[in-house]
């Protein structure tokens, strides 16, 4: 008897379908549960929502700041390099004007140095002194060769002079000890033989630096008597000073000779500022002339004019040079 096997049934389409609804049922409920969670997130009545918005406005906000504050910081660093160059600059430009002034003050203390303002023979001191300096002559005043070992100064008190050209009188003092490195004595009175130190009255002062600092200072108030006539300080000088053993010089500074007659002054010179066997005078006279007059009216001009033509002619007669200054300023 043939055995018939039993064919499996197949699964029930009935079934596929409730399965098939539930695993919807399931999606259809996880979509529903996930939908509502956010919309609680986002309810606009948590009171969060306004408080988290805001702070996100600020941080955008702040973030912006942030970023122009950080472009501003860039510029400012990138003009700070740029001033620190400007800087850099101007510094080596003043150390440059530092150094050319400084060179040029060199120069000018060089300068007074080789200046010379006397015309007599070189004594071995005074050669054996200028070798150290190794000075050059000059035309700064006159181009004279200095080697006088006694000096005087015949300073015009005037008041012409104190008011309109002490300073400028000053200074020619000054510049003028500065070219002698060392002398044997200094004396200085006015245009009347009146002396600056009277301690010292028919007697050389000794040279040091300490007495060509006072006599600097006592020249910037000293304001004796003066009758504008420089020819009694210059008979004064020579007869109180003038020795056959001594190289001197006489410096007269003024602006003007209110005396009687030029002739009688230069000839009564000459009978006491004996020659040498060689000619030479025992004294030299040198001038400088201030032109404090000729700032005046001409018609004023001619005490000035009268100054210039006294002194060129004892200048001339006594181994000296005249220099006439252009300002008295």
């Amino acid at each position: 008897m043939k055995i018939r096997q039993k064919s499996a049934e197949p699964v029930s389409i009935a079934f596929l379908s409730v399965i098939t609804c539930c695993f919807g049922a399931i999606i259809l409920l996880l979509i529903v549960s996930a939908s509502n969670e956010t919309e609680n997130v986002e309810d606009p009545s948590d009171p969060r929502i306004h408080t988290i918005s805001k702070k996100q406005r600020e941080i955008f906000s702040m973030k912006i700041d942030s970023r122009e504050q950080l472009n501003e910081l860039d510029l400012s660093s990138q003009r700070l390099e740029k001033l620190n160059v400007e800087k850099k600059l101007l510094s080596d430009k003043i150390i440059i004007k530092d150094k050319i002034a400084a060179a040029r003050q060199q120069t000018r203390k060089t300068s007074i140095k080789n200046l010379l303002v006397a015309q007599q023979e070189l004594t071995d001191e005074m050669k054996r002194l200028y070798r150290e300096l190794d000075q050059k002559k000059t035309n700064l005043v006159g181009g004279i060769p200095i080697d006088s070992e006694y000096i005087i100064f015949i300073i015009d008190t005037s008041g012409s002079m104190f008011r309109y050209a002490w300073p400028k009188v000053i200074a020619q003092i000054k510049d003028t000890l500065q070219v002698y490195p060392k002398v044997k004595g200094i004396q200085i009175m006015n245009d009347m033989g009146v002396y600056m130190f009277p301690s010292y009255r028919n007697k050389w002062i000794p040279d040091s630096p300490d007495r060509r600092k006072a006599i600097n200072e006592r020249l910037k108030e000293w304001n004796a008597f003066s009758n504008s006539s420089p020819a009694e300080g210059i008979t004064e000088a020579i007869r109180a000073f003038n020795a056959k053993d001594k190289k001197i010089s006489i410096y007269v500074y003024g602006d003007e000779f209110t005396g009687d007659s030029i002739r009688r002054v230069v000839d009564y010179v000459d009978n006491i500022n004996h020659a040498d066997p060689s000619t030479n005078r025992l004294v030299r006279i040198h001038a400088i002339g201030f032109p404090v007059q000729f700032a005046q009216p001409a018609q004023l001009q001619h005490t000035g004019i009268r100054f210039a033509t006294l002194m060129r002619e004892l200048t001339r007669k006594n181994g000296g040079t005249f220099v006439g200054l252009n300002s008295f300023r």
